[in-house]
């Protein structure tokens, strides 16, 4: 599909009004790779602020080396943010960029949350997801590209969804456009990153799980059974271990990082 440049500068002046906009768009119907496009842009001298987007990935990825499916249809895009973050302090950029977007979208009255740590969901299916990757120097990240992958009118797999569709099935269109849509994505990565620098990480971590869908879901560690009960600033789950034992001392807490245990999807 093709995608319109002016809808989405047009969509983008609607939001920041009589600002300037705070983005450099770079536009491609087809790409590998949005984060590897914007990684070469940025050694080209490309600042803060430039957004690679396309309609379909040839070889998209996801979290922990995964393959990102990225059909034609889909939006895909990778902004480059200026971070002021420790390196251990890393996955806080994906947590606001997930708040964010999730914020962006409820306000048009869309009921998307977060299923930890970094997926979109809608009615219980993923919607979209998060790539944040670094450059770290001296234990500074010194640059951060947040990628960004979201459903529109693709093909899914049974556990996804994507939004124009069903749209269309609630006849209930917020949402009129992928460059709507878009803009929608823009204004979430800026506004998470910006809480985070400006509000803290405790401020943040509340936002997020006010629209965490796992909160009280159980997970089995290591054959034990375990209850979410929030999630820690560095973005690892803390899960509230159970035992059938009246004698057994009080319950621990242990947390688990992202990439280690998967709280998974229902198929369809």
């Amino acid at each position: 599909m093709e995608f319109n440049r002016q809808l989405l500068v047009d969509s983008l002046k609607a939001e920041y009004k009589h600002q300037e906009l705070p983005f450099s768009l770079h536009i491609f119907n087809t790409l590998s790779s949005t984060n590897q496009t914007l990684w070469q842009l940025i050694h080209q001298g490309e600042k803060p602020g430039c957004v690679v987007i396309a309609t379909q990935q040839t070889a998209g990825r996801g979290q922990w080396g995964r393959q990102w499916q990225s059909p034609d249809g889909g939006l895909y895009l990778s902004m480059a943010i200026d971070p002021k973050l420790e390196a251990a302090s890393s996955y806080q950029l994906t947590l606001a960029s997930a708040w964010g977007i999730t914020a962006q979208l409820r306000k048009c009255g869309l009921p998307v949350g977060i299923k930890w740590p970094n997926d979109l969901v809608l009615n219980g299916r993923k919607l979209g997801g998060i790539l944040t990757e670094t450059k770290v120097n001296q234990g500074q990240i010194t640059q951060a590209v947040i990628g960004v992958g979201i459903n529109w009118e693709n093909q899914v797999p049974s556990t996804g969804i994507n939004l124009k569709l069903w749209q269309n099935s609630q006849n209930y269109r917020v949402i009129d456009h992928l460059e709507m849509l878009t803009s929608k994505v823009l204004l979430g990565i800026n506004s998470g990153i910006e809480c985070l620098q400006a509000e803290g990480i405790s401020v943040l971590l509340s936002r997020y799980l006010d629209v965490l869908t796992n909160m009280g879901d159980q997970v089995y560690v290591n054959n034990v059974l375990g209850r979410v009960v929030g999630v820690t600033q560095e973005g690892n789950l803390r899960l509230k271990m159970t035992t059938d034992d009246p004698k057994a001392p009080i319950t621990p807490e242990i947390c688990c990082q992202p990439g280690t245990i998967s709280l998974g999807y229902r198929q369809a």
